[in-house]
């Protein structure tokens, strides 16, 4: 629905995908922002909507305040500002599972903090496909970890009055790992700041209720570009080094951890 109307650019982050590498210690939210707008460059997009799932919409917020010119709109998928004792609770047990039973355990929880629990029964076969999928490419612990450190420790708290894009906080209210409140509390900080709810679809609900998201994206997405020329929307998958570009064409893929 949305490449009919705008250029798609999704990329994998920096050590995810097929984008490999060691992500560095210290590294920072900052940095996902840096290599962001470095890809930016290197595709010569002067401006762009940018949508972004949790750990990506925080990378979109980041942006926001370091390069501001870059963007002509943000919509932040079931973000924040700062980590709320829910999202941490469950990150701390992710990352328990990782560390204490390895990666299988870690990849057959993922969906139970992404997806409701009828649509989990309804695509046993799916989920099953996609943990072999995940196993079988997994990021590394040392990489995982230090993205996650990254997320967890980022607090935008006392920054979001100088951004200046228009923002959309969308979020569902199912959401498990990330409760609709955040959303709420991140449109109001923001100066341009709205704030948008699915009811159903839980964390990811840009799979399980893909029709209902897009057109929300469409709608938010066209108005803005309306008077430019010509309109552009990346997408925050995961990435590194600009090198990782996906020009996607056509539907929804299954959510693979927009969260490290």
């Amino acid at each position: 629905m949305l490449a009919e109307h705008f250029r798609v650019v999704l990329y994998d982050q920096q050590g995810t995908g097929v984008s490999q590498g060691v992500v560095p210690a210290g590294y920072r939210m900052e940095d996902m922002a840096d290599e962001l707008a470095g890809l930016l460059n290197e595709l010569q997009i002067e401006r762009c909507h940018i949508v972004g799932h949790a750990l990506g919409g925080i990378i979109g917020l980041h942006l926001a305040l370091r390069y501001p010119a870059l963007l002509q709109s943000l919509v932040v998928v079931n973000g924040w500002a700062k980590l709320d004792s829910q999202t941490r609770r469950c990150f701390e047990v992710r990352q328990n599972l990782l560390l204490n039973s390895g990666v299988d355990a870690y990849v057959q929880a993922q969906p139970l903090f992404l997806y409701p629990a009828d649509w989990l029964s309804a695509h046993h076969d799916l989920l099953e496909q996609e943990r072999q999928h995940q196993v079988a490419h997994f990021q590394g612990m040392e990489n995982l970890l230090r993205r996650l450190e990254a997320l967890m420790t980022s607090d935008l708290t006392d920054s979001l009055s100088q951004v200046i894009a228009p923002v959309l906080a969308l979020s569902s209210k199912d959401d498990l790992l990330v409760p609709w409140h955040q959303s709420v509390s991140l449109a109001q900080a923001l100066p341009h700041g709205e704030h948008q709810q699915m009811n159903y679809g839980g964390h990811a609900m840009s799979v399980t209720d893909s029709e209902t998201f897009n057109t929300i994206l469409l709608v938010w997405c066209r108005p803005i570009a309306g008077s430019h020329s010509p309109p552009f929307q990346a997408s925050t998958r995961r990435r590194s080094h600009g090198r990782s570009i996906n020009r996607q064409r056509a539907g929804n893929p299954i959510h693979r951890g927009t969260n490290p």
